[in-house]
């Protein structure tokens, strides 16, 4: 248990390491910026744990992209605005669907392989796509392209990866304008230590953890958005979080992903009761929105009393050889899908909302740069289309990489710079009296997902601002000091996230109130955003 001095001793005795591009987080928005950022300058990827830990290497469905003949990027287009339910901004999904064939074509020659069919890329099609255009590898896609990418980086000598090394604050000047790079906790040695860069490219994924029932692993703790809310950044969309109808029922905290895919290769829901339910709920049944299924589950839930649906997976031809992984992960809990219905419930799973950004990555404070589901430019709107989230990644790291000129022409400041201008007051206020980090952080995932899940009202988000903003002041700063900041970091995004919901009296995408169960177009066609500097 690290129990060493805190970072208030921050000084001249800090080491300082400089690069030209330091990219923190290692899914594939990370390690695709990093391997086109490398032909222009030095590059240092900093990850809290291994290289391995993300969410993209859990990614099963694929990646979505416009590359047959019968699809266009302008049909894309349109599926992505339809989902999104009238929050997309338009540009970022023109530049998401225009530029994502040639950023996959980019993915292949970096070695990563898709599934073929009759000697072309097999493409499948997932829920509220109007065509099938997912690019896949079996059910591990992420775990694919995140090996082929990984390989390309430790082969490449203008790239070094940092691994325990967790992120603390981004350092700016006292005016929150510019960023001269990162602080950071080297948990094998425990002790800070600092990274100056001429751009910091903030990639550490969303904050699944902030709920009792994700599919996110445990490093999904909002640090990047929550680091980059303290340096002056907006967040915005935060009331907007997916949650993924199909996940394989268990009472542990982090489950199994049921892919999309599987309901786009014919599978069906049923409830308890034996019924096939989606046709009372949408016209495109099994392959409606996510939001729409994830309701509709959950009304199930409500009216059987029973806490998890079923899925049909026997009707699908040779489903073992298509999903091998999901195959072999159910027969070890000892269920067959070939004949057994596989039992599933809703799971948090991404975040709509994140950083505020334009479509080349820039956050408004000169340096910092934020892609992947830390982001937020707007391309999802308040419900992301099924496998858009790979592509996004890829995209706006690359447009990030082209600003390359610019960004090598910036200045690195000196350590006795960033000394000066560092200010550590504003996050860590514990309480020397109170909660320890994990009775907080156990707190706050039963919370989230009774009062800030699938379906809210008022009563219950103003009931659980009122706790979270409790838990965030009675703290206590104790025990693993990496535990600890996570926390804090879920305490302050719970408290906006749970501000956004309270603010948005309507319902749109991923956000549900039965107290304002109608989307209202008059009134919320528009962002809510939060800014701490």
């Amino acid at each position: 248990m690290i129990t060493t001095r805190y970072i208030e001793d921050l000084g001249s005795h800090t080491p300082v390491v400089k690069t030209d591009f330091l990219i923190v987080g290692t899914g594939i928005a990370g390690l695709f910026t990093a391997l086109k950022a490398s032909q222009y300058g030095e590059v240092i990827v900093a990850t809290k744990k291994n290289i391995d830990d993300s969410n993209t290497g859990l990614a099963q469905g694929g990646i979505a992209a416009a590359v047959h003949e019968e699809d266009s990027p302008f049909l894309h287009l349109e599926d992505t605005l339809e989902a999104g339910a009238g929050l997309c901004n338009i540009e970022a999904v023109d530049v998401l669907v225009r530029e994502g064939p040639e950023r996959v074509r980019e993915l292949i020659a970096a070695g990563a392989q898709f599934d073929m069919k009759d000697g072309a890329i097999a493409l499948a099609r997932e829920g509220a796509h109007s065509k099938a255009r997912i690019l896949h590898a079996a059910d591990t896609t992420g775990a694919a392209i995140r090996g082929a990418l990984v390989k390309k980086l430790k082969f490449n000598r203008r790239i070094e990866i940092k691994e325990d090394l967790f992120l603390l604050d981004i350092l700016t000047d006292e005016h929150c304008s510019e960023c001269f790079g990162a602080l950071f906790y080297d948990t094998q040695k425990g002790e800070p230590i600092i990274y100056s860069a001429r751009a910091l490219i903030i990639a550490t994924g969303g904050l699944g953890q902030i709920y009792k029932h994700t599919t996110n692993p445990d490093v999904a703790t909002g640090d990047g958005m929550s680091a980059c809310f303290r340096a002056g950044c907006k967040l915005t969309d935060m009331e907007f979080f997916q949650f993924h109808p199909t996940v394989l029922f268990s009472h542990e905290s982090q489950r199994f992903l049921i892919s999309e895919a599987v309901r786009g290769e014919g599978a069906i829901l049923y409830n308890s009761e034996g019924e096939r339910f989606m046709e009372k709920y949408h016209p495109l049944l099994e392959l409606a929105p996510r939001d729409v299924v994830s309701r509709a589950i959950w009304n199930e839930l409500q009216k059987t009393g029973e806490p998890q649906v079923y899925l049909d997976m026997t009707v699908i031809p040779n489903a073992p050889q298509r999903f091998p992984n999901i195959y072999r992960t159910c027969l070890a809990k000892g269920i067959d899908i070939t004949t057994t219905y596989v039992p599933v419930s809703p799971a948090a799973h991404f975040i709509m909302g994140g950083v505020g950004t334009n479509t080349y990555g820039e956050t408004g404070i000169s340096g910092l740069y934020a892609c992947g589901e830390t982001a937020c430019t707007g391309v999802h709107g308040a419900n992301r289309l099924a496998s858009n989230s790979l592509l996004e990644g890829i995209v706006f790291g690359q447009r990030i990489v082209d600003k390359a000129e610019e960004i090598m022409y910036r200045r690195q400041v000196d350590a006795e710079e960033i000394y000066r201008h560092f200010d550590s007051g504003w996050v860590f206020c514990p309480s020397p009296d109170g909660v320890s980090p994990e009775e907080a952080r156990n707190r706050l995932r039963d919370i989230m997902w009774e009062h800030v899940g699938i379906i809210r009202n008022e009563k219950g988000l103003k009931q659980a601002y009122l706790e979270v903003d409790s838990l965030y002041h009675s703290i206590q700063r104790q025990g693993d000091i990496v535990n600890y900041y996570e926390t804090v970091n879920m305490l302050i995004l719970a408290r906006i996230i749970i501000q956004a919901c309270l603010w948005r009296k309507e319902s749109r995408g991923g956000h549900y109130r039965s107290d304002y169960p109608h989307r209202d177009d008059l009134r919320w066609i528009k962002e809510i955003s939060f800014m701490n500097c």
